[in-house]
């Protein structure tokens, strides 16, 4: 709907599944009654970050916050339709709990032994391999290289992440989500507190409290703000293949190149490769909107490396491919959740670094228990939030994809 001036309780910057799971969860917690407003310059979603990921989910982080958000996150996937049925219309995502697997060669070994050891003492499912071991559950994979591997028996894998971001809109919006077409031009303040958002049409929206869950966009609705966030969007790609020679059981596996590949119905692979493998390449630039592909990174890095790990993958048929936005949390590649230093009404949620759908059934939840009940109930986010970038503070990952 078009208004020249409207009034909202909260207002949420970005409708994809970050700020539709906000929505949802604000909306379906007995303590909030007021009105929620999700702004989104796209409706087709085309180019977000939720539509083009590869839609994975994992547990295997050397961090124990983030072990606990995905947690979170595989139990609210696996009951999906207990959250987010709406009208009897069961949400159906597909899930495939075939695993990650990450490979490491005797340099990596410990910190892969120490990362199993937290993610076991969290209650994850996650198995420490050696090579004999590896070779024993995947016979095609080659482990000549390798001194261990890390797998999720159960709890990892992937799903429909379009599924995901439409079953959580549509929730919001059965619950009383108002989505608003538009594009954030202007973010007014009143000393420590945001008043309103002017959209480019001109609308005019007041806001008892302002949410920043714009992707990668993120950065410059923070700026409309006064807050500077270390978040830069970058541009991901994703490539497909198909391969005659079975791979059966693959897991989402990540070479110890950074390059990653799994599973995409009978037959059919998609791949792609680490931020640290792809950010100082000479053809990588920062338009997250260009849709332009460099078939070269593919060729020259991506498929060497996949092949000499899976030699059934030497002969090929490379497929499609798509790029995508990646809103990177500069600092650690971990989120940004909560309230800002100086103003009081305004909550971060950005930086996913390419975890943002499977963490957004806990972000959505945690900002919801922020703003209605002033504190974390559930889980506490608190090392996610802005405090650690002040101080420079990174909450480090080991393993980032």
């Amino acid at each position: 709907m078009t208004i020249s001036s409207q009034i909202a309780d909260v207002v949420i910057v970005g409708g994809a599944v970050m700020g539709s799971s906000t929505a949802y969860h604000l909306l379906a917690d007995s303590g909030f009654k007021g009105r929620v407003v999700v702004i989104e310059k796209d409706h087709t979603y085309q180019l977000s970050a939720s539509a083009l990921s590869a839609a994975s989910i994992r547990q295997q982080y050397s961090s124990a916050v983030n072990i606990r958000i995905s947690l979170h996150g595989i139990h609210f996937l696996r009951n999906i339709a207990n959250y987010l049925t709406v009208d009897g219309d069961k949400p159906e995502l597909g899930l495939k709990e075939g695993g990650y697997l990450y490979c490491a060669t005797e340099a990596g070994e410990q910190i892969l032994r120490e990362n199993q050891a937290l993610q076991a003492a969290e209650g994850a499912d996650i198995l420490f391999l050696k090579p004999d071991e590896l070779k024993q559950r995947f016979p095609w994979l080659n482990v000549e290289d390798l001194a261990a591997g890390t797998w999720g028996r159960s709890g990892e894998g992937w799903f429909d992440g379009w599924g995901l971001l439409q079953a959580f809109r549509k929730k919001a919006r059965s619950l009383g989500a108002d989505y608003v077409k538009g594009e954030v031009a202007e973010i007014e303040r009143e000393g420590n507190r945001v008043v309103a958002v002017r959209l480019k049409d001109g609308t005019r929206i007041a806001c008892g409290t302002l949410i920043n869950c714009a992707g990668s966009g993120g950065r410059a609705i923070a700026e409309m703000a006064g807050i500077k966030i270390p978040v830069q969007a970058k541009r991901r790609y994703v490539f497909t293949f198909s391969c005659k020679e079975p791979v059966e059981n693959l897991p989402l596996l990540i070479d110890t190149s950074g390059a990653y590949v799994r599973p995409e119905g009978e037959g059919h692979f998609i791949c792609g490769a680490s931020p640290e493998a792809d950010m100082d390449l000479d053809w990588h630039d920062d338009d997250p909107a260009s849709q332009e592909i460099d078939y070269s990174f593919f060729e020259e890095f991506i498929w060497p490396s996949l092949a000499t790990r899976i030699p059934a993958f030497e002969a090929i048929k490379p497929g499609r491919a798509w790029s995508g936005p990646y809103d990177m949390s500069l600092l650690d590649h971990n989120a940004i959740i909560g309230k800002t230093d100086v103003i009081e009404n305004f909550y971060l949620c950005n930086g996913f670094s390419g975890h943002g759908l499977q963490q957004a059934p806990a972000v959505g939840r945690a900002l919801s228990e922020l703003i209605v009940h002033g504190g974390y109930r559930t889980l506490d986010l608190s090392e996610l939030g802005y405090e650690r970038v002040l101080a420079n503070r990174p909450l480090l990952e080991r393993n980032v994809i």
